[in-house]
């Protein structure tokens, strides 16, 4: 084996273990080290005045981190709230909603799968049912996707959780399209961007699905615990924090109790949503062209990493490179090992990072029966980080 290659020149702004080949960002992200310099100074802001910075300072710089991120993913910003993840988000809207019995909620086959728990959460409970679409894979072209979802729609079609970037197997879908389709049906759509803000261009208002919800901390690298939720403006008054709170009982309007009710929920470190403009800041200045250059910089590299990757395993392409952002994903080849619970570690996951050090998503997916290593591609990553891997595979596999 070669030696362990060095990260890209822009590496050096991360805190990243040096002796770690790191490509996975998209699970958690990384926080740049000037966005943690940044979230240390409003921590000790905090704690050296607790009550002034949460009622006074806090207030300003949420309201300032809601403002901007709502420019970033060209949304209402009166629609905008924090949640600590995606997966709160999804909660969020699925313990509001009132589903009737034999009312049916749609997911994906690639679906996450704890907000596909969420839903068979709400449905088992209500009496309602979940749909599983089952999409053609490897799949040729965006067609086919829609084309599936769309089959899958009855009169009883209440809701379908779409993702924009497929968790198990990296896939951009056609999310501009299926939102499109399934609401001129009168379908409300709840779009889980976890793989969302920095890894795609959003534009909500331009999108107007009923309901969006994604992470800052993956693409974005903000600190850990900060994602969104947005709600269109018609759907407003019927959405309800996981936590009920002080800002139940105080009147006003539908936009001032979104606010009074989803930005106190209780006792909490705010710290991770206030670093959100200094993250989008920061991470966009390391390309001359800011994010779009950014977004394009991940996309061509995780192209190139999957396909020295395919080279290597000589498995199928699971998509085309138009559908190819900055995750990607490989079949593994069939080895009769058997699939694990998502909550235990793959044995070959645990092999990459004890043995080789790299620290590499390697799963199981009991829907498709099969098992994926997901890469994921980023601005520190560097192309020869992906030819170790490769050397790797070839070596074990």
């Amino acid at each position: 084996m070669s030696i362990i290659p060095r990260r890209s020149n822009l590496g050096h702004h991360w805190n990243l273990n040096e002796s770690t080949i790191f490509l996975n960002h998209g699970s958690f992200g990384a926080c740049p080290s000037k966005v943690l310099d940044h979230q240390k100074k409003l921590r000790d802001e905090l704690e050296s005045d607790p009550i002034n910075f949460l009622d006074v300072k806090a207030k300003k710089l949420w309201a300032d981190a809601i403002t901007t991120f709502s420019e970033f993913i060209k949304a209402d910003k009166e629609g905008i709230v924090f949640v600590p993840n995606a997966t709160s988000g999804v909660n969020t809207v699925l313990r509001s909603i009132d589903l009737e019995e034999n009312d049916e909620i749609l997911v994906l086959d690639h679906t996450y799968q704890a907000c596909w728990n969420a839903v068979d959460f709400v449905t088992k409970k209500s009496g309602a049912k979940t749909v599983v679409v089952s999409l053609p894979f490897p799949v040729l072209s965006p067609d086919q996707i829609i084309e599936s979802i769309l089959k899958s729609v009855t009169k009883r079609t209440k809701l379908a959780l779409i993702d924009t970037v497929t968790s198990p197997t990296g896939i951009r879908l056609p999310f501009e399209q299926i939102v499109r389709e399934l609401q001129s049906r009168n379908i409300d759509v709840l779009l889980d961007a976890a793989h969302g803000p920095g890894i795609v261009p959003l534009e909500l208002n331009k999108l107007q699905a009923a309901y969006v919800t994604g992470n800052a901390h993956k693409w974005l690298c903000t600190p850990k615990g900060s994602a969104f939720l947005y709600i269109r403006e018609d759907k407003r008054d019927l959405i309800r924090p996981l936590s009920i709170s002080h800002g139940a009982s105080v009147d006003g309007n539908i936009n001032e109790k979104i606010r009074l009710e989803f930005d106190w929920t209780g006792t909490q470190d705010p710290t991770p949503w206030l670093c959100i403009p200094k993250s989008i800041e920061f991470v966009g200045s390391l390309s001359d062209k800011g994010w779009e250059g950014v977004m394009k910089h991940n996309t061509d590299l995780a192209i190139k990493a999957r396909n020295i990757l395919l080279d290597a395993l000589k498995t199928q392409k699971l998509c085309p490179d138009s559908m190819i952002v900055g995750l990607s994903a490989v079949l593994l080849p069939e080895n009769d090992i058997p699939l694990t619970s998502v909550l235990e570690p793959d044995p070959f996951h645990t092999l990459l990072y004890e043995k080789y050090n790299i620290q590499v998503p390697v799963f199981a997916w009991p829907h498709h029966n099969r098992r994926y290593l997901r890469t994921a591609s980023f601005l520190y990553n560097s192309i020869e980080e992906y030819q170790y891997l490769a050397e790797v595979l070839k070596k074990e596999i």
